[in-house]
């Protein structure tokens, strides 16, 4: 028995967006946020320390990542498209770290500032298992290096000045606010104010202290407990009513909502979009917010719709949860997802 016409219909869908994803773009996206180094630290853990009950870490490597919005604007270089990143780091060694992998990778860096006295935020994550399981790890705990002073106001006047002005030549504008100062009140204004006068979509991955910030974009993505905060703190009665309450207080387009091992959730004004994960066995949600976010970029600046928007960041969720050793999204896993999916879809009835 073949499959049935959804599901026909289906599979010609994924098909058809790999194709359009290998194709080569020429899309610039403005990418204003804050950026940051994960490090990630490796080992197995079994035993516990005589003279306090904590687990004792065995460090087997640990290796560095640019992190944030960095890490989003090297997903969107490897999906094809042009990132031009504003941020700010510190004169240190985690800057340097930050600057060196990116342009080693082709990252535009050159409007990413460098502050005298800054730290540059270090996030820090120990990942163990016991010494026979290597390949069966969790997070055993994290720890972060940063310092929440304000970033001087001239720096952020020109860092926000220079996004302005490269908005006259993009196709989407990305907003990553992880509280850490880049993304103030009067810079998100400015912001979603000129990609307005230039129509250019406004995809915003917010803190839910900034939602103020968020009026009037495009696509607005939550995590699934960002959500599930909301609901209690405006006492929605479920999910789908406190995206409409979302979607008409700021006037979003639409709200994505990342589920994890539950799918991907689109709420707009008129309809909900539900996409399930496919997973057997997700292993991990770090950078699930990073990967939407460029599936969503590449979505919108290939005029994909609202449905296919909705199965191409699933399936760029799902590449991220299916593997331990990697957090960032590219092209090539991104399309086999797209592929293994359709190849499910093919074998499924037979």
């Amino acid at each position: 028995m073949g499959m049935n016409e959804e599901e026909s219909n289906q599979y010609e869908r994924l098909q058809d967006l790999k194709k359009r994803l290998e194709k080569p773009s020429q899309s610039k996206v403005v990418l204003v946020g804050d950026v940051m180094l994960d490090r990630y630290i490796h080992g197995y853990a079994n035993d516990l320390n005589s003279r306090a009950p904590v687990p004792v870490l065995k460090e087997t490597n640990r290796y560095d990542d640019v992190g944030a919005a960095a890490h989003v604007a090297r997903g969107l270089e490897s999906l094809g498209l042009h990132a031009l990143l504003h941020g700010v780091i510190g004169k240190d060694s985690a800057g340097k770290i930050i600057l060196d992998s990116l342009n080693e990778e082709g990252v535009d860096c050159k409007h990413i500032k460098s502050v005298e006295n800054k730290v540059t935020t270090v996030k820090n994550r120990l990942i163990a298992s016991r010494p026979s399981l290597l390949h069966n790890e969790q997070l055993l705990l994290r720890w972060d290096i940063e310092n929440r002073e304000d970033i001087p106001s001239s720096t952020l006047e020109v860092l926000i000045e220079e996004a302005v002005k490269n908005l006259d030549e993009a196709n989407v504008l990305i907003i990553s606010d992880y509280g850490h100062g880049v993304v103030n009140d009067e810079g998100a204004k400015r912001l979603i104010q000129r990609a307005k006068e230039k129509q250019i979509p406004v995809i915003y991955d917010p803190k839910l202290t900034g939602l103020h910030r968020t009026h009037e974009v495009d696509w607005v993505i939550f995590q699934s407990r960002g959500l599930e905060l909301v609901r209690r703190r405006i006492n929605a009665e479920d999910s789908a009513d406190c995206a409409r309450k979302l979607l008409d207080e700021y006037n979003w387009g639409h709200l994505m909502v990342l589920g994890g091992a539950d799918g991907v959730t689109v709420y707009t004004n008129d309809d909900i979009f539900h996409t399930p994960c496919t997973l057997t066995n997700p292993l991990q949600v770090i950078g699930l917010i990073d990967a939407a976010c460029t599936a969503v970029a590449s979505a919108v600046s290939l005029g994909i719709d609202i449905y296919d928007c909705a199965h191409l960041a699933n399936a760029a969720c799902e590449v991220i949860m299916g593997q331990m050793d990697n957090f960032t999204l590219s092209r090539e896993n991104l399309c086999l997802r797209l592929d293994e999916l359709s190849w499910n879809l093919s074998i499924s009835q037979r």
